[in-house]
């Protein structure tokens, strides 16, 4: 079943909900604040075909991993490469870390799943059946659409 992530508007915090046609409004756990949404049968039955809380079809595919984790495991790796260096170490010691951190990058990359985000209010979307409809992330459309408020109606940039 599809799993939806809604951001709170008033604190930011994340709303997690399943796809339900009852399902009219959200209440965020953190600030109280409500939310309207509109799931279609689509998104009850894990489909993907506009988003719930702006009513878009502007959607791109990542994998499920956390920036703030990648950020830190190449600070991690930074921090230990500069202390085998100021050790003395050669080369080979100080770059290894990087290789360490780009087999566990591609290790990572292999077995996380996609997920779906919509470009226009970032709500995230797990388990989604039809994902391998849905493209990566184009930096002209996300512009487009997050500073001109460009509808693309679900299809993609093309040039």
């Amino acid at each position: 079943m599809m799993t939806v992530q809604f951001t709170c508007k008033e604190c930011g915090s994340g709303i997690h909900v399943y796809p339900s046609l009852d399902a009219k409004k959200i209440v965020c756990d953190v600030c109280q604040k409500e939310q309207e949404v509109n799931f279609g049968q689509a998104e009850v039955e894990s489909i993907l075909k506009h988003c719930p809380a702006c009513n878009r079809q502007d959607f791109y595919s990542q994998k499920d991993f956390s920036r703030k984790v990648g950020v830190g495991l190449f600070i991690l790796a930074a921090l230990i490469s500069t202390w085998m260096l100021w050790r003395g170490m050669g080369p080979q010691w100080y770059l290894s870390t990087f290789i360490v951190l780009y087999v566990l990058d591609f290790i990572l990359f292999r077995r996380l799943k996609p997920i779906a985000i919509c470009y226009k209010c970032e709500t995230i979307f797990r388990d989604v059946k039809n994902i391998d409809e849905i493209h990566s992330f184009n930096h002209e459309m996300h512009d487009r659409i997050v500073y001109s408020d460009h509808n693309f109606e679900g299809k993609p940039l093309d040039h």
